[in-house]
Order: C-alpha cells, then structure tokens, then sequence
C-alpha cells in the first residue's frame, strides 16, 4: 500500500489481501464509503429530482467493492485515487443504463434550444434564463435546471461505450484507450480558444457564482461543504450553481461537442 495507514486498517487490508476474509472487506467498504458519498453528492448536484440517491449510492458502491476486487497493491497508486475512479464510472454507467432523464424532459429542452435560437437571432446574443422562459412559458428556474440537465446528458452521451466495440480495446469511463493519433493543431488551438473562452465568461459571474463553481470544480467541494464555507443553504448554493451552469452554458456545449 503506498497510502500511510493506520495498524488496524493495514490488518484489515492484509486480510482480505491475503485470505480474502470478507469481513474484513466489509470494514475497508465502510472505511472508504466516504468515497462513494463524495460522488454521490457531486453527481446528484447535475441530475433531476426524480433520480434517487439511493440509486446513486448503489451504483457508486458497486464501483467501491469492484476497486476492491481489483486493486494491486503492489503498484505505485493509492486506493483512494483508484477506487474514485472506479466509483464514479460505476455511476455514470449504471445512470446510462437506466436512462435517468425522461422523455418528458427531453422534449421540454428541446423546446428550450428552439426559444433560444430564435431569441439569439432577435436579440443579436445570448438571451438569459428569464427571457427564454417567457418564450416558452415555464418560470427561470425550471429553465435553468432543464439546461443544467441536458448538458449532463451530454456528458454521458460522449463517454458512453460504442456498440461496436471489440472485446480487445474497451472505451468509455474507467478504461484506458490506445493513442492512435496525436491531436491536430487545429484541434488543439479550438480547444485552447474555448478554455480561454470558458474562463472569461467565468469572469463575468458575480462574485458567488465564481466562488460556487471555484469550489465546486476546482476544490471539489461538495455543495453542502461550498454553503458551510459561504454560510448558505445548500439549496441556495444549488441555485447559484444551475444560474451559474446556465450563464455558461453555450461554451460548455461547444467544449462538449469537442471532446
């Protein structure tokens, strides 16, 4: 193990290491389910209400007990980095799997992009949450929140496996992929002007906004820590992250459409 661990911990891993004693299995499980819940709670924070987070736990901890299956000690890596992968991805499949966001949903965004199209052309630039849901009749919070869902989906839909795939190269999350080509310097230059593009529209946030998505994506943070921090609700803090989601939205969907 290449993590300082404490006497008890070492024995426990020597014994499921060495003798696959499921007990002790069970106790590094609910030592590291801190991992699963860090997880939970971030990806819960881009998902509808209607997704559980029971069921995201589930998925999270199949991932916690398929890294404990799989880890090896003897390499140079910590569990907790190993493990957070595995966790995650395990999420993020098993979400693709159950298609989490409804028909209901879909056809609203779709709804939302078409309003604003047009309001960008009316207008001559980005209309902002309240405009487009007067277009459509829904109120600036259920825009919000439809938009911050969709580009999720996204997400989902660009690391999701090909259904062709061999059996000899596997893609997607948790999997390494063969570097068949360099990336193209024009490629490389249209990512590095959408970076630089994302970073001064985070400039142009308030001052909450900046903080929220700084401690959310840069620290980590959960959205319950971030409101400790700031003295917020978590309600409130989710809030300032869809507004802030929503302010960013276009750059991210061409940062997406990259990947």
């Amino acid at each position: 193990m290449t993590t300082k661990t404490s006497p008890l911990e070492q024995r426990l891993w020597e014994s499921w290491l060495h003798d696959k004693d499921q007990e002790a299995a069970n106790e590094l499980i609910e030592n590291y389910m801190y991992l699963v819940m860090f997880h939970v709670e971030r990806i819960s924070s881009h998902l509808p209400n209607n997704v559980s987070k029971d069921d995201i736990k589930s998925f999270g901890l199949i991932g916690l007990f398929d890294a404990l299956n799989k880890f090896d000690s003897k390499r140079d890596l910590k569990f907790d980095t190993y493990a957070s992968f595995r966790i995650r991805g395990a999420i993020i499949d098993g979400l693709r799997r159950e298609d989490w966001l409804p028909r209901s949903i879909r056809e609203k965004t779709k709804k939302i992009e078409k309003a604003s199209q047009e309001l960008e052309q009316q207008l001559q630039r980005s209309p902002n949450s309240e405009e487009i849901a007067v277009k459509v009749g829904m109120n600036r919070e259920e825009v919000e929140t439809l938009v911050r869902d969709t580009l999720f989906a996204n997400v989902l839909s660009i690391e999701d496996k090909p259904k062709d795939m061999t059996n000899d190269h596997k893609e997607g999350i948790g999997y390494i992929i063969p570097d068949e080509a360099s990336i193209l310097p024009d490629e490389q230059m249209i990512k590095s002007e959408l970076h630089l593009e994302l970073a001064k529209g985070i400039k142009q946030l308030n001052d909450n906004e900046q903080m929220v998505i700084s401690l959310f994506y840069h620290q980590e943070l959960t959205l319950t820590e971030i409101g400790q921090v700031l003295g917020l609700t978590t309600s409130r803090i989710s809030q300032i992250h869809r507004k802030a989601i929503f302010k960013l939205r276009n750059t991210l969907q061409k940062i997406h459409a990259l990947a």
